[in-house]
């Protein structure tokens, strides 16, 4: 690994940037060289009591800071611009999900990432979860036999009265339930199981919102043969957060995962494995990787610290990049499809 920092800017300092700038700041392999927002009361403050270099100009901030590395947490309409654009000047991208809100576009900036040699990830960061990354590990031992249905769900309480409006609720910005909301169990159905290639049953439905839905039910056909339901619904105030879970039914039990602990009944254990017959708990807490800074949950240190690691290793990851997120995307545009 080399010793050098890497020089590290990040564009859009909301929530997420700022969860961001304060994990990337803690990183010792990283020197911030610039923050950009358009806010100018986000930017007075920053200047006034941090060391950062900060701008409203994002392109000014590239051309003078020369990072090598962005992070962009912004809204999902300018994604796709942007994120050429980084890549043109030859800088490693990470964004937040999703990647854009079209999927050929995705997929042709994943290409050009790739054909650049340049390092790309998206901000997906059940990725980083230990229950899902046991899940994952489980499944590929094959330790439920033949699986033959998954239910893959997310719950929460982000628009829950008709007057609540944000750029995340308005089509041309943030895409909705659909984009915003449902992209992270469809991606971690992707990551977890098999390829999305098809759906069928698709239900949009609006609940609060006027321009976007508020919840998205169907069925999704996976690559390996296997179908299972998708039920998301981000107007659901019996939740206290985002809550997403993950079940997988197999000949030999199931497996229920969310980000909390993984619940395991097998009918017969696995030659050689370490879980007996019935139920099995294990806490996250068990399991998770520990990180050098916790802000929120370890997953979302751990998804930059993986970033930055990469870019220093020279080494592109084959699942936590633009071309897994181009796949989710291309789930969502099947889903929106579906509907017309």
């Amino acid at each position: 690994m080399l010793d050098k920092k890497i020089r590290l800017a990040l564009i859009g300092l909301g929530k997420m940037g700022i969860s961001h700038l304060s994990i990337a700041g803690a990183n010792p392999h990283v020197e911030i060289v610039g923050v950009c927002d358009t806010s100018k009361m986000v930017l007075t403050f920053l200047e006034k009591q941090t060391p950062f270099s900060v701008y409203d100009d994002y392109k000014k901030m590239i051309d003078e800071a020369k990072p090598q590395a962005v992070i962009l947490s912004v809204p999902t309409k300018y994604h796709a611009g942007m994120i050429e654009g980084l890549l043109d000047k030859n800088i490693h991208v990470f964004a937040e999900k999703p990647l854009t809100l079209d999927a050929a576009t995705s997929q042709k900036l994943a290409e050009k990432a790739e054909v650049l040699g340049l390092i790309n990830q998206v901000g997906y960061h059940n990725h980083f979860i230990g229950t899902f990354l046991e899940m994952k590990r489980l499944l590929q031992k094959n330790i439920l036999g033949d699986v033959y249905h998954f239910t893959a769900e997310a719950y929460g309480p982000v628009v829950t009265k008709a007057k609540d409006s944000t750029w995340r609720s308005k089509q041309e910005e943030g895409g909705g339930c659909l984009y915003d909301y449902a992209s992270h169990v469809i991606d971690l159905v992707n990551f977890s199981l098999s390829e999305i290639v098809g759906v069928s049953g698709v239900e949009l439905k609006k609940i609060f919102s006027k321009e976007v839905e508020d919840a998205v039910y169907g069925t999704l056909h996976l690559k390996s043969g296997i179908s299972g339901i998708l039920s998301v619904n981000w107007s659901d105030p019996t939740y206290r957060k985002m809550s997403t879970k993950l079940t997988v039914f197999g000949k030999n039990g199931k497996i229920i995962a969310d980000a909390t602990e993984l619940k395991m009944n097998l009918n017969e254990p696995i030659k050689g494995g370490s879980y007996d017959r019935g139920w099995t708990t294990i806490s996250v807490g068990t399991i998770q990787e520990p990180v050098g800074f916790y802000l929120r949950g370890e997953e979302y240190t751990a998804q930059l610290d993986y970033f930055i690691s990469s870019i220093q290793n020279g080494i592109r990851s084959s699942q936590h990049n633009f071309r897994q997120g181009a796949k989710t995307d291309h789930a969502i545009a099947l889903i929106r499809k579906a509907i017309h």
